[in-house]
């Protein structure tokens, strides 16, 4: 069994008819209520479709999960959000449906009315974000099936990474910088090694002496969850500034390793 509270009550003691109607009223509500709740967990126990969650609107649950998640499920949903025209229930993702969402991205997809086409790696990633949204789908139980089992995934292609020699480096260190945060902390970056979801978590109380005195980083690596201890010569602690509370970079985010490290690397 069961238990809701509906937040419905009743005249302990009714008194007049019109009370009466009233605790008849209320109790026929809570009657259709609790037949309703019954169907849904018939629906769920034996796999039959239930009309009212196939209504329930897709996109919106999309939306909503963007809220706790990284940047890119807003940019997947954007992208979706166009695909479908701004509507979407829940009956209507199917397989078929999914596999002309990846169709779609395949072809480059189609946001701000431009026409450009993305790369094939951020395909890949954007499509691995959408199953992932579908994996949790089907874990809260809103999907009857899991479709990531009839969906392909898209491949990464290999990338060739390009590498700052010394000479280089030693360069951009001395080219000023219209956001000196972003110096310091792309500096800092190459001199450690540290990626930059690890620079933005970066804190005060990460950066401490060690067993033998020095001065290193305490640090939980954000993509393989294994702490590190890494030594910090004097540049690298230089690069932090004064010590102080809380990030040790503030005010530095991830929309400048955009147009304003662009504008940097260029001069």
């Amino acid at each position: 069994s069961r238990r809701e509270g509906l937040g419905i009550y009743l005249y302990a003691n009714p008194q007049s008819a019109r009370e009466r109607e009233f605790n008849a009223s209320m109790e026929e509500k809570a009657e259709a209520i609790r037949c309703r709740r019954f169907e849904q967990l018939l629906n769920e126990q034996f796999g039959f479709l239930d009309k009212e969650k196939m209504r329930m609107d897709f996109l919106e649950y999309f939306r909503k999960k963007c809220y706790k998640k990284h940047q890119k499920w807003k940019v997947v949903y954007e992208h979706f959000s166009d695909f479908c025209r701004g509507k979407c229930l829940l009956g209507e993702v199917t397989e078929d449906f999914c596999k002309r969402f990846q169709k779609y991205l395949l072809e480059g997809g189609r946001r701000d009315d431009r026409k450009g086409t993305l790369a094939h790696n951020s395909i890949a990633g954007y499509w691995s974000t959408f199953r992932a949204l579908l994996k949790e789908a089907y874990k809260e139980r809103l999907l009857n099936e899991n479709l990531n089992d009839f969906i392909e995934d898209i491949e990464y292609e290999e990338v060739k990474k390009n590498f700052l020699t010394a000479d280089e480096v030693k360069l951009l260190a001395a080219t000023p910088c219209e956001k000196p945060i972003l110096k310091a902390a792309s500096l800092f970056s190459i001199l450690t090694g540290l990626r930059i979801s690890d620079i933005l978590k970066l804190r005060w109380e990460d950066i401490r002496p060690d067993a033998d005195g020095e001065m290193a980083m305490f640090i939980r690596i954000q993509k393989t969850q294994k702490e590190s201890i890494h030594p910090l010569s004097p540049e690298m602690l230089a690069l932090c500034g004064e010590r102080d509370k809380g990030i040790v970079f503030k005010g530095f985010n991830r929309s400048m390793t955009q147009e304003p490290l662009k504008k940097w690397l260029k001069a």
